[in-house]
């Protein structure tokens, strides 16, 4: 009798559970039928950044000498001749006449939209403008004129600042729209935090005096840029470099660059800089050293890797002087100056490594060392002793920003966010003096 209870107490309580389980089932469909049926209505507002696109036309038709411009965001560097070209990032060039170093007068403006960078020759300025070589006749430095144009030729454009409708045209900036709207959503499960602003790639986002150094233009002779730059020119060739690539041109006919060779190399390549039969090509991850032994073919010798970080370089002497710079886009928290043996140029070496404060571009004149200090100035350094140049600390001038530096002969020209300073020099006596400002008014 025990027994039979028991079974039937067991079989009570197993359909008791099912019951429970059943309906617990049938509340979850439910619920989750009601859920996909209810839906919300959410109002959002953000900042959004529509990409601004112009035809080529549109873009070739602004290019124009014009009037002098105020320099509000300058970038690199650039000396032919007599006269200095200073790049507003992203717009174009403004030219002054530097005969007199003491008293630079600005002569005018070359409006080239997309222009970040700058080489010369002879006569001859060759700039990009977006995907674009330009070439500018010079020789008349009140009429300055465009006199070639290789199209296309720098298609890595369309890869900096991620993805380019390359149907729609050129993409020259973006746009601020604030977007006001209301959504649907299920109900509670939105997830958006509201007031957002969707940022944007930056697209304008970078090269008493001894005046006798500075002539007017000879017929062959190659100008002289920073360190920063990403243009230059050895003998009959103008190689050019972006994130990733080295390109050659060969400029036999100096008003008619050919597009030759590309090189492919590893990616965040910077600057360029030409030493010899060299190019040193100062990049995030290290600085690659190329023969150009061949012109017309650059050939990779090898590959100097240090931490990950901002990396202008310049040569004398077999001696590679690289500044790093941390907290930038390169990544990177390293502030340091390193001196590097390039003797073998398979083989490099590192000899030493000096602490800096935020070094930008450089430059190396016989035994004198200037390293730009970004916002804490320009240092002028005693060289001859690589092994003491931390303790050789000629002078430091303090109280304005310095971006980059063409030393040459006694002439210091540098260029930074608070304007043009120019100095003369003296390695020997370890002299340095100002000779003169030109202000730079920011936007």
């Amino acid at each position: 009798m025990k027994s039979q209870t028991s079974t039937e107490e067991l079989e009570k309580k197993e359909l008791g559970r099912m019951t429970v389980l059943i309906l617990l089932i049938i509340c979850m469909l439910a619920f989750i039928g009601f859920g996909c049926e209810d839906k919300c209505e959410e109002f959002r507002s953000y900042v959004d950044h529509i990409p601004v696109y112009e035809t080529t036309e549109e873009l070739r038709s602004q290019v124009a000498f014009t009037e002098p411009a105020e320099i509000n965001l300058p970038g690199k560097i650039y000396l032919l001749g007599q006269y200095l070209f200073i790049n507003e990032v992203g717009k174009g060039i403004h030219v002054i006449d530097n005969q007199d170093p003491a008293r630079p007068t600005t002569l005018g403006f070359i409006n080239i939209p997309g222009n970040y960078d700058m080489a010369g020759k002879g006569q001859y300025l060759y700039a990009d403008s977006y995907v674009d070589l330009l070439v500018f006749d010079v020789s008349d430095i009140n009429n300055i004129t465009e006199v070639n144009r290789v199209g296309g030729v720098f298609e890595n454009y369309y890869n900096t600042f991620g993805y380019v409708d390359a149907t729609a045209g050129i993409l020259v900036e973006y746009e601020e729209r604030l977007v006001e709207e209301f959504v649907e959503t299920d109900c509670g499960f939105s997830g958006w935090s509201g007031d957002e602003d969707a940022s944007a790639p930056n697209v304008s986002a970078l090269r008493g005096a001894q005046v006798d150094v500075l002539s007017s233009f000879a017929p062959t002779s190659a100008g002289v840029g920073g360190s920063m730059a990403r243009f230059t020119v050895a003998g009959d060739h103008l190689y050019t470099v972006d994130m990733s690539t080295l390109r050659t041109f060969d400029i036999a006919e100096i008003d008619n660059p050919v597009a030759g060779v590309t090189e492919e190399i590893a990616w965040g390549v910077e600057t360029i800089f030409p030493y010899e039969d060299k190019l040193f090509l100062g990049a995030q991850n290290g600085m690659h050293i190329f023969s150009v032994s061949n012109p017309s073919t650059p050939s990779w010798l090898s590959t100097y890797e240090h931490i990950t970080s901002c990396d202008p370089v310049v040569v004398q002497d077999d001696i590679a002087y690289v500044t790093l710079r941390g907290g930038t886009e390169c990544n990177g928290f390293t502030n340091q100056l390193e001196v590097i043996d390039v003797s073998n140029p398979i083989t490099p070496q590192l000899l030493e490594v000096y602490p800096m404060l935020n070094p930008h571009g450089l430059g190396i004149d016989g035994s004198c060392l200037f390293i730009c200090e970004g916002e804490f100035g320009l240092k002028m350094y005693d060289a001859e002793d690589i092994r003491t140049i931390d303790q050789n600390l000629t002078r430091h001038f303090e109280g304005f920003h310095a971006y980059d530096v063409i030393p040459l002969d006694g002439l210091l020209m540098l260029i930074g966010n608070d304007g043009l300073y120019q100095y003369t020099y003296d390695c020997e006596l370890g002299e340095i003096n100002q000779l003169s400002a030109i202000p730079i008014l920011p936007l």
